[in-house]
């Protein structure tokens, strides 16, 4: 089980190989995402045939929903980091259901979720 970030999405979404190779060596099992990828990966629609486009490849995985766990976590981490690191916040809220749920995260952009304790980055 893993969460993927968007970039991921993005990756799978255009037909990248190698993305796709590195998920078939996960084997098989639930992949989930953030309901922040799910906006991120939406918001890139340019038009209605797209959003169906859109909606249709992000069916194929379980959304994760942010509870008051996931953001408890996320304004904890947010404050550590949010001058040292600048980090995202959408990548934030990612990071911290992952952290919940105890995922690791598939990540393109590694760079964006190194600094963050108790994460697990594939």
């Amino acid at each position: 089980m893993v969460i993927f970030d968007t970039t991921v999405l993005i990756e799978l979404y255009r037909g990248n190989q190698t993305v796709k190779d590195n998920i078939i060596a996960f084997g098989n099992g639930t992949y989930y995402i953030s309901v922040i990828s799910v906006a991120e990966f939406l918001i890139g629609a340019r038009d209605k045939t797209d959003l169906i486009r859109l909606e249709k490849h992000i069916s194929n995985y379980t959304p994760l929903a942010i509870n008051d766990h996931i953001t408890k976590i996320f304004i904890d981490h947010f404050k550590t980091f949010a001058l040292s690191h600048r980090p995202g916040i959408a990548d934030m809220l990612i990071a911290a259901t992952a952290i919940y749920y105890n995922l690791p995260v598939y990540t393109q952009n590694k760079k964006h979720f190194q600094f963050i304790p108790g994460l697990k980055l594939i």
